[in-house]
């Protein structure tokens, strides 16, 4: 158990399906389709299931000549489910069909302004992409093969997915300015969005970290947080006693340590606290959602603006044009659009009560 409850915990041998498939989320696209809202849009009947229909058929059109076939578009779809299975449940879906239509545009008309650096940039990332990709599968059970198989889909269909997203994010992040990035880090590191620190931590946990189990209640966990504490105070070695008591089994064995540590990939209380304590001091029990950690901040920072952290800042910036340009310039674009449409949900009708034409004091 880690004093953060995101990131670090998320980490799987398949990082690099998340640069992949497509910057594919970074529409959003589940947002559109899940927990739906009073007045928000809602499935039409006659869609609901998935849109089938003749491979070559034209679904959309786009200007410049523009088109996208049935079979095009299922491509683009079943790629994006081998890697992201959740998505199987929306596929009948107007709002999500919509949104893949938007982003399959998108990608294309952006992907075709890329220039010939950026192409070869990024044909040689696709293709490291690729040869992961297969390795990965091909120690599945069934293989790569299997996969293809079931989801629909060719090597190729895959390969082209990428293309558009390395070549249409390539696009947008040459059009980054130095400037923007200076700008952007500035604006960020306000915000302390690149604070750093090195913080040790004993963490009495509620419950065992592999089993979810419970282990002691609050009022135990902070008796014995209170415990380490005094034997802190007294001299005691924060490293052994660390060893000795700490449940964080990511770094008990390393002194509690964790060493110049993005801080907002924390849960807010240690955040917190690894935000405002006095330096090499002793705290007091801090309350997280894990338990109670006895805590020391060994040095604060910000991070600064290196070539890593400038490729991430021009990775955001582009991101956020390539939203921006879906959002405005695409309905500029269509032309048709064949897909089931969505229907906004009808209003609620208004009580008596709260007409002004049924209020007497409203005239």
């Amino acid at each position: 158990m880690l004093p953060n409850e995101t990131s670090r915990q998320r980490r799987t041998s398949r990082k690099w399906i998340l640069g992949l498939v497509t910057v594919v989320l970074a529409f959003s696209v589940l947002s559109a389709c899940g927990d739906k809202k009073e007045g928000a849009a809602t499935a039409s009947p006659s869609a609901s299931a998935a849109a089938t229909g003749n491979p070559s058929d034209i679904i959309a059109t786009y200007k410049e000549g523009g088109k996208i076939t049935r079979g095009e578009f299922d491509s683009f779809i079943n790629v994006n489910k081998m890697f992201s299975p959740q998505l199987a449940q929306y596929l009948a879906d107007p709002a999500f069909q919509q949104d893949m239509l938007k982003q399959m545009v998108t990608f294309r008309v952006l992907s075709a302004k890329a220039d010939d650096k950026v192409k070869a940039d990024a044909d040689k990332q696709v293709t490291e992409q690729m040869k992961a990709i297969t390795d990965y599968f091909g120690k599945q059970e069934g293989g790569m093969d299997k996969q293809l198989k079931d989801n629909g889909i060719e090597l190729k269909d895959i390969e082209s997915l990428m293309k558009l997203s390395f070549y249409t994010m390539g696009s947008m992040e040459s059009k980054i300015t130095d400037q923007a990035v200076q700008d952007a880090y500035k604006e960020q590191a306000a915000a302390h969005a690149f604070d750093v620190a090195t913080v040790s931590h004993i963490l009495i946990a509620l419950k065992d970290s592999a089993t979810q189990a419970d282990l002691r209640t609050k009022e135990d966990a902070l008796k014995r947080a209170k415990e380490v504490k005094a034997k802190l105070d007294a001299g005691g070695d924060f490293a052994a006693l660390a060893k000795e008591f700490s449940d964080d089994p990511g770094s008990k064995d390393t002194g509690g340590t964790y060493k110049d540590a993005n801080i907002n990939e924390w849960v807010t209380e240690f955040k917190d606290a690894a935000s405002t304590l006095p330096l090499n001091k002793i705290s007091d029990p801090v309350e997280s959602t894990f338990g109670y950690h006895v805590m020391k901040v060994e040095s604060r920072s910000t991070k600064q603006l290196d070539d890593t952290l400038k490729t991430q800042i021009k990775s955001q910036l582009a991101e956020k044009s390539l939203s921006e340009f879906a959002e405005t310039e695409y309905p500029k674009l269509i032309e048709t659009n064949n897909l089931p449409k969505v229907e906004a949900a009808p209003a609620p009708a208004a009580s008596p009560a709260a007409s002004p034409a049924a209020s007497p004091a409203a005239k």
